[in-house]
């Protein structure tokens, strides 16, 4: 994945509104003015929104007669989770050394601590 679309994606998804709007978009497409119902926003300032997450590919408007109609467009959303997925393997480990620290401080039992106390 190029960087400046990762950029762009990461940078889209930063904003709780923005991520509020695509939530919706999961459920099917949507006007700006159903897109603005639930915020306490005017529509232009939707409209700025949709502009970020257009840039950043996460969504596409069409035409259906009056209606321009905004959709979800996930892919950039895939690159994004492939990406942090690299991730996974350093936490997994990670977590495994504390799960093996817990077994062998729990195996040690609760009075270890005061044994070990001249």
């Amino acid at each position: 994945m190029a960087a400046d679309v990762l950029d762009a994606t990461f940078a889209a998804l930063a904003d709780p509104t923005r991520r509020a709007i695509l939530a919706r978009l999961m459920e099917g497409e949507a006007t700006v003015t159903e897109l603005a119902a639930p915020f306490a926003m005017s529509q232009p300032g939707i409209s700025k929104h949709l502009r970020v997450l257009e840039r950043a590919g996460l969504v596409s408007r069409g035409r259906d007669a009056q209606r321009r109609p905004c959709r979800l467009e996930a892919a950039p959303l895939k690159e994004a989770v492939d990406w942090l997925a690299g991730y996974r393997s350093y936490w997994e480990e990670s977590y495994r050394r504390l799960d093996a620290l817990l077994d062998e401080l729990g195996r040690e039992g609760p009075d270890a601590a005061e044994r070990e106390t001249p």
